[in-house]
């Protein structure tokens, strides 16, 4: 197969020592975030913070893309800058969310699809116009002793793929994020299985829709036991299981993977992605991190608003940032984090 000039750039969104910051919090959720630490959620504090954390010294040599929120995308920042323009004017890659969130799926109690496909041609057009050369899109996958049914399964695959064809043929680097919850008593013999199943019906539906596997990043979860288990899985096991299981499912076509972390605290993060790059040592792809929380709960609680924080802020971000990058090469050791 002839190569595709978004075949370059998506090899640079999982460039080797490279990962990607999720700063695409919905206005919700940022909220959430902010009143833990009383901060009040205004177009002004998101912008600010955002700005703090795209400016912060170093991460150009540890970031290579950043996932914007569509408010992002055309905020100006304190300097005349649009904030994307921080990002290109670093050598980051300005991204953008492009899902409209999960609705309950029809007939499934307890279950949901991701939408926002309407209008979604459009929509590309406009955020490529803006600077964006890639997207995301999330699929929300529950997990129990019954769920998540076929149905579900199907219904965000298929959703997923028609998303990716689309934002291709937009001249853009789809990121493919079917996310199988932590929450949940589930163990980790029951994540592999789900995410196994996900990765399948994602992979078969990527096919039929003709997407170019060379020209997407996926973002999966690592494999994990709930956050209810009472038999939490160990460091090792996780990585074990999340290489076995991207080794069964993902085509070598993929260029790479970069892990989502899915409310893990920021050193239990940096310790599995450390452990699974140790381990798959001959994998085809890259394997790298697209976290958010992870990287932003250290440096969002010490500047919680205040101007006079600012700096320490930045260099506890620009340290997390940093502290991935090595464990996406596997030279993290937590004797790192009392450096830090």
């Amino acid at each position: 197969m002839k190569s595709h000039p978004l075949d370059a750039l998506a090899q640079q969104l999982v460039a080797p020592d490279r990962g990607i910051l999720a700063a695409d919090e919905s206005s919700g959720t940022i909220e959430k975030r902010f009143q833990a630490v009383g901060i009040p959620s205004t177009e002004i504090t998101r912008r600010d913070y955002r700005e703090l954390l795209f400016s912060s010294p170093g991460i150009d040599q540890y970031l290579s893309g950043v996932i914007l929120y569509e408010e992002t995308l055309s905020q100006i920042g304190r300097d005349g800058r649009r904030l994307v323009q921080i990002l290109e004017d670093r050598g980051i890659l300005p991204g953008i969310k492009v899902d409209r969130g999960i609705k309950p799926l029809p007939g499934q109690p307890d279950e949901s699809v991701t939408e926002g496909l309407d209008g979604l041609h459009e929509r590309l057009a406009a955020y490529r116009g803006q600077g964006a050369r890639f997207t995301k899109w999330r699929a929300v996958i529950r997990v129990d002793e019954e769920r998540p049914s076929s149905l579900a399964l199907k219904a965000n695959a298929e959703v997923l793929a028609r998303y990716a064809g689309l934002v291709q043929e937009a001249g853009m680097v789809p990121i493919v994020e079917p996310e199988v919850l932590m929450e949940g008593s589930h163990d980790l013999d029951r994540c592999e299985t789900v995410t196994t199943a996900a990765l399948d019906q994602l992979f078969m539906a990527l096919k039929a829709y003709r997407v170019r596997l060379e020209a997407l990043v996926l973002k999966p979860n690592m494999v994990v036991s709930g956050t209810q288990c009472n038999r939490p899985a160990s460091v090792e096991t996780v990585a074990q299981a999340t290489v076995q299981t991207l080794a069964r499912t993902v085509p070598a076509a993929v260029p790479g993977i970069a892990f989502l972390s899915g409310g893990q605290s920021p050193e239990q993060a940096t310790q599995h992605l450390d452990a699974i790059n140790r381990l798959a040592t001959r994998l085809p792809w890259r394997l790298t991190f697209s976290f958010s929380r992870a990287l932003q709960e250290p440096p969002l609680r010490m500047w919680a608003g205040k101007e006079d924080r600012i700096r320490q802020a930045q260099e506890l971000f620009s340290q997390r940032v940093r502290l991935n990058s090595l464990a996406s090469m596997g030279r993290y050791h937590p004797d790192l984090e009392k450096v830090a």
